[in-house]
């Protein structure tokens, strides 16, 4: 059983607000990390809203949970029954306490909405994600190799040979396209949405160009924007938003798009092994994805952050804001790395306070006289990522 970093942020929320709403994709440990928190609290009860039995319980929800109201309350796929929310507030403002219910779901945007137009001023939101570096005991470099290469899903990671892993990936993949997404309420093919989630995994941190992938596709751009934003809401990928800052230079507007996982990257690109990924000119743009993803894990949701690029070709993969300090992030996958002329002004651009060069593995060294310093992705999110999110995690 490993920790998750955001164990000790939910239970502070916990003693702060009536409700807390843990969202995050299916299989990705949710449950097992509220059957966790249960052993804090002297009562709790749990209600898996896929199991028929419990969805009787709640035929009348307002008089079931007022029996219980002594009890931390676990409400498991809470996107099943959007209709509790308007009880849940009714009940809270009966009787008014930290930790009466924990919420946990699935599919981001519409629970969002619903539950914050519900439960306003009643509620916190912590976002899971598949494991991450921190939370691994030994992150030597076959720890990281076999992270990027299974993906963070608990049972594709702890899987016990490599072959077992990918197949679970396979059925995941599987079965998020043909019951997940119908089951959260979106009508949509299978096949199609198949079609457009791999263009996606070959697209992989590239500029996404919504016509262009609309064309391959034999889709419309809204169409395609609005199947982007569903595969977004519902934790399959990351669409990376631009950093924007008062420039005379012309900016790219349009987002970057990355597989969430990367275990599921592997699985949809239908590579058989690391060595294949390795190999494959995905790779670089895979261990962009990887670190940026491990990096947002660690970071407090509020931090401004994105990548940054003008038409004229500057850039850097990824710069956050922090009290004020401007940090960028370029990810490079040799032992060697080196930065062109135009990501050294994209620094001077952003006017940046720190630029780092984070590669798969690195001895931490100085790059240039400026102050470019060259390390491990893990000596980065040591040094500057969790000293950032101490007071959550």
């Amino acid at each position: 059983m490993l920790n998750r970093l955001k164990k000790s942020q939910v239970l502070k929320d916990l003693s702060q607000f009536p409700a807390v709403a843990l969202l995050g994709p299916r299989q990705v440990g949710k449950t097992t990390l509220a059957k966790q928190l249960t052993t804090e609290f002297s009562e709790s009860l749990h209600l898996d809203l896929e199991r028929p039995s419990d969805l009787v319980k709640l035929n009348s929800p307002e008089e079931f949970l007022k029996l219980h109201e002594g009890k931390l309350v676990i409400i498991d796929e809470i996107q099943l029954r959007p209709d509790l929310f308007p009880v849940l507030r009714v009940l809270i403002d009966e009787h008014k306490k930290a930790g009466r219910f924990l919420i946990l779901g699935s599919a981001a945007p519409e629970l969002l909405r619903q539950s914050s137009e519900t439960l306003a001023g009643r509620i916190s939101y912590c976002f899971i994600s598949p494991f991450c570096l921190p939370e691994i005991p030994k992150s030597d470099h076959q720890t990281l190799k076999r992270l990027i290469w299974r993906g963070g899903y608990p049972d594709s990671y702890l899987a016990k040979t490599d072959q077992n892993s990918r197949r679970w990936r396979e059925s995941y993949i599987q079965t998020f396209l043909q019951r997940d997404l119908q089951q959260m309420g979106f009508n949509l093919s299978a096949i199609g949405m198949l079609r457009l989630w791999t263009m996606c995994a070959h697209t992989h941190g590239d500029i996404f160009n919504y016509s262009k992938v609309g064309q391959s596709l034999d889709q419309s751009h809204p169409t395609i924007m609005r199947h982007i934003d569903l595969l977004e809401g519902s934790f399959a990928i990351r669409r990376l938003l631009p950093f924007e800052i008062n420039t005379k230079k012309r900016l790219v507007k349009s987002p970057k798009v990355f597989i969430k996982d990367s275990g599921l990257l592997c699985s949809l690109l239908q590579l058989n092994s690391f060595e294949d990924l390795f190999s494959h000119p995905i790779w670089g743009r895979c261990w962009e994805g990887f670190a940026i993803e491990q990096i947002l894990t660690a970071l407090p949701t509020e931090v401004t952050h994105g990548f940054f690029r003008t038409h004229g070709g500057q850039e850097i993969d990824f710069v956050f804001l922090h009290k004020g300090k401007h940090i960028g992030v370029e990810f490079k996958t040799s032992s060697s790395p080196k930065l062109s002329k135009l990501n050294y002004k994209a620094r001077d651009l952003l006017k940046l306070d720190e630029l780092w060069i984070v590669t798969p593995n690195s001895e931490t060294f100085p790059y240039d006289k400026e102050g470019t310093k060259v390390t491990s992705l893990p000596s980065f999110l040591n040094a500057v990522v969790l000293p950032i999110g101490e007071g959550i995690f």
